[in-house]
């Protein structure tokens, strides 16, 4: 696929479940499934751009989230896992390299439990999903939008540029339908899956853990833990970005993404 150069590819919608979702594929290669973070649903970033120059990526809306239709029968994240399996059924692709940021990197390791043999190598950007009671993941649902934005972002220039910029209404809304969809998958346990951590030992895919040196969101513990729990997986810190690292600095964490993609 290939689209025209300074122009995005167009989303598709894809019937699934009781709905359909929306979903950008774009580049050639192996075929790449990014699932992303709470937000950064129904945009195609510079980090996906950098991606599909060397994958064919697929990059869908999670259920709730941007274009796609919310599948209310969809309660959690298990389900979520369930969901993608379909998609990739649907798709016919049989094994996928698995990319995943922050929720969707919760999402991408459960998948990777679950059916081992679907993922050829495994990335999770600054992932959520473990219990880790004495260093817990920031509340989202306790900030306001600018101590939001303060935490996701290092760079000052970039804190300064997000808070400029004022949201439209149908972005309100649309921030607020996604938070609602976050709570239904992950509010019960809080953003964690307190059997997860023992169960990463069933993950086969060679796996990178990729944590933000500025990280205000997830603590580095939860990185290393991951890091520790997954057989042989590597673990790389990159400097100057907070948590929203690819949405950063996407350059660097598309270098590193590919580079480990292409072993």
């Amino acid at each position: 696929m290939s689209h025209a150069v300074g122009t995005d590819p167009v989303a598709t919608r894809l019937p699934i479940g009781s709905g359909a979702i929306s979903l950008f594929r774009e580049g050639r290669g192996r075929p790449t499934l990014f699932l992303h973070a709470a937000g950064g649903a129904g945009a195609w970033s510079p980090f996906h751009e950098l991606v599909s120059e060397r994958a064919d990526l697929v990059a869908p809306d999670h259920p709730g989230f941007g274009g796609s239709d919310d599948l209310p029968e969809l309660r959690d994240v298990d389900d979520l896992v369930y969901h993608y399996l379909d998609l990739l059924d649907r798709m016919e692709l049989d094994q996928v390299d698995l990319v995943g940021a922050s929720f969707g990197a919760w999402v991408a390791a459960e998948l990777a439990v679950h059916s081992p043999h679907r993922v050829r190598r495994l990335v999770l950007l600054g992932p959520i999903g473990l219990r880790v009671p004495e260093e817990p993941v920031a509340d989202l649902f306790l900030m306001s939008p600018p101590e939001l934005v303060r935490a996701l972002f290092h760079r000052p220039e970039l804190v300064e540029a997000a808070l400029a910029a004022e949201p439209d209404l149908d972005q309100v809304l649309r921030s607020y339908r996604e938070l609602g969809a976050l709570a239904r998958y992950a509010w019960r346990p809080f953003l964690n899956n307190p059997k997860l951590e023992r169960r990463l030992r069933r993950i086969t895919a060679p796996t990178l853990v990729v944590a933000a040196a500025g990280d205000r969101i997830v603590p580095r513990v939860h990185c290393e833990r991951y890091a520790a729990a997954v057989p042989d997986a590597e673990l790389v810190v990159v400097d100057g970005c907070g948590h929203a690292l690819h949405n950063e600095d996407p350059a660097a964490v598309a270098s590193v993404v590919t580079d480990f993609l292409a072993r």
